[in-house]
């Protein structure tokens, strides 16, 4: 028996998350699929990420147990010939039977939500990026941005139905930029809340508009009240970039 780590990208636009679940089409179910059809093992991969319905990766992390003797390099190359044009396995390798994706003690977490800031909405972003007609003043936005960084309680900033009771995350990095009429906030962190940084996107999107002075989101931090903060920002434009782990 070995364990097999996958690195995984996926359009997330027409799946119900990651996790399994009754009432939709999941990227875990068309992994554990591709792998049943491949090794003949009935396998269930345990993910780092369990991302939201709409969300999509270019690294996401998952892991599986198998007795096939297929080379752990190759079995990318394998799955993706039974899986969707939307879900890619960009890398396998093998690693200890005991390693998981969720319980490491250094990891860091990388994620990007992108907005189309114009009068009119792009047709070929409405899949990969939130659409904001309003125009968006970008420096108010960073300088929002930074009373974010570091340790906080980022309760303020999770979904209501979470159910974790520590709420407290290092953000290493949060930074903004502008390309055009494209808005990437890119956030690097040991780990996020539910709906965290769809939570911060929709802030920073307020404070963007006007409707926030930027030191309000150092307030919202403070108030560790879910309702101070802004909405939560719509999937489309979340990626999660990258998963790193560090020995």
């Amino acid at each position: 028996m070995k364990r097999i780590r996958l690195t995984v990208a996926y359009d997330g636009t027409d799946y119900c998350g990651w996790q399994v679940q009754p009432n939709g089409v999941t990227i875990e179910e068309m992994l554990n699929r591709a792998i049943r059809k491949l090794t003949g093992e009935d396998i269930q991969v345990i993910g780092a990420s369990r991302t939201d319905s709409g969300v999509h990766a270019l690294g996401n992390v998952a892991v599986f147990d198998t007795n096939s003797t297929i080379p752990p390099e190759r079995m990318s190359y394998a799955l993706n010939q039974r899986l969707p044009e939307d879900i890619v396995v960009v890398r396998s390798e093998e690693v200890p039977e005991d390693w998981h994706p969720r319980y490491q003690d250094r990891i860091r977490k990388t994620y990007e939500y992108h907005i189309y800031n114009a009068p009119v909405p792009n047709p070929l972003r409405r899949r990969y990026a939130s659409y904001v007609s309003f125009p968006l003043d970008v420096e108010k936005m960073q300088e929002g941005a930074s009373y974010l960084e570091g340790e906080h309680d980022f309760v303020s900033f999770c979904n209501v139905r979470t159910q974790v009771e520590d709420t407290v995350r290092t953000v290493e990095k949060l930074e903004i930029s502008r390309e055009g009429p494209e808005i990437v906030i890119r956030i690097t962190g040991n780990g996020f809340l539910y709906n965290m940084v769809r939570i911060i996107a929709g802030t920073l999107i307020r404070v963007g508009r006007g409707f926030y002075p930027p030191e309000k989101v150092q307030e919202i931090l403070e108030a560790r009240r879910r309702t101070e903060a802004g909405v939560t920002a719509p999937p489309e434009g979340l990626v999660l970039v990258e998963i790193a782990y560090f020995s």
